[in-house]
């Protein structure tokens, strides 16, 4: 699918460090002529960002990841406390030099509209599927604006997109219908099941290229239908081509529940997967 500039100027307000953290930026009020919900933008940037100076300083690759709230502060996470602390994990996995400095943007759900925003497909009974609309919020505006905003690396070897749950599904779609943005997706929990599985036969007909590297996971206590519908994604995109540990990873966790918790767990893995240290 063709990416277009954005029809409209992304407003913000200027940035709010979080925490006291100067490298951890809270921008406010994202408008989209795609979508009218208003949303924040959180953005965490490396270890090294700004001892490398701006104008001539070292560009990153970067990971758009969805329920931004749930990321990064504990605070503002939907169930208070439970977090994934993305910037901790990234930070000692790049001091440790096992993964690429990088960028992490989480853009913060808007509540009653996430479940139709993070949809592909419309689900007869639930509704939903404006997730074309929202990947292209993503691909038009969004991405344009950090790339204008932050020292980036340009091309879907240096894109990735993230998620859990509806998040999950959501980011499978986006890396399957822009490969050309995103090569590195983050798949955590997907909501396959939604639309009776209608995520499957959209799998089944796409031939991305170039094809994306996916880190797919579940975990074995979130119910029967959760799992089968997962094991049958990661059979399906076997069939397709990727193969494990070269541009897939599919991890089945015991005991793993469908929290930010277990989420938080796995950041450390998928990281290491998608953005290994050249």
């Amino acid at each position: 699918m063709p990416v277009a500039a954005a029809t409209e100027p992304v407003n913000f307000d200027e940035p709010v460090p979080v925490l006291g953290n100067a490298r951890l930026l809270l921008h406010r009020q994202f408008v989209s002529a795609f979508l009218p919900a208003r949303r924040d933008v959180i953005v965490a940037l490396p270890p090294d960002y700004f001892r490398t100076g701006f104008r001539t300083g070292r560009h990153y690759p970067v990971l758009y990841l969805q329920d931004g709230q749930n990321l990064f502060d504990a605070s503002t996470s939907f169930i208070k406390g439970s977090f994934w602390d993305v910037q901790t994990t990234s930070d000692r996995l790049t001091e440790e030099g096992v993964i690429e400095p990088l960028i992490a943007v989480g853009i913060y759900n808007t509540g009653v509209a996430r479940m139709e925003e993070y949809t592909p497909m419309r689900d007869p009974k639930l509704g939903g599927g404006k997730a074309d609309l929202y990947g292209r919020l993503l691909v038009e505006e969004l991405k344009p604006w950090v790339d204008r905003t932050y020292r980036t690396l340009d091309g879907p070897a240096h894109t990735g997109v993230g998620g859990s749950s509806l998040g999950g599904l959501v980011s499978l779609y986006c890396g399957l219908t822009w490969p050309q943005v995103f090569g590195r997706l983050a798949v955590l929990s997907p909501s396959v099941w939604w639309a009776r599985g209608g995520m499957l036969p959209y799998v089944r007909r796409t031939r991305p290229e170039p094809r994306p590297r996916i880190w797919l996971d579940i975990g074995l206590s979130e119910g029967p239908a959760m799992i089968s519908k997962c094991d049958e994604l990661h059979r399906l995109l076997e069939r397709r081509g990727w193969r494990k540990g070269a541009d897939m990873q599919y991890l089945r966790v015991p005991g793993g529940r469908h929290n930010e918790d277990a989420w938080a767990k796995r950041v450390d893995p998928f990281l290491r997967f998608l953005f290994p240290a050249k």
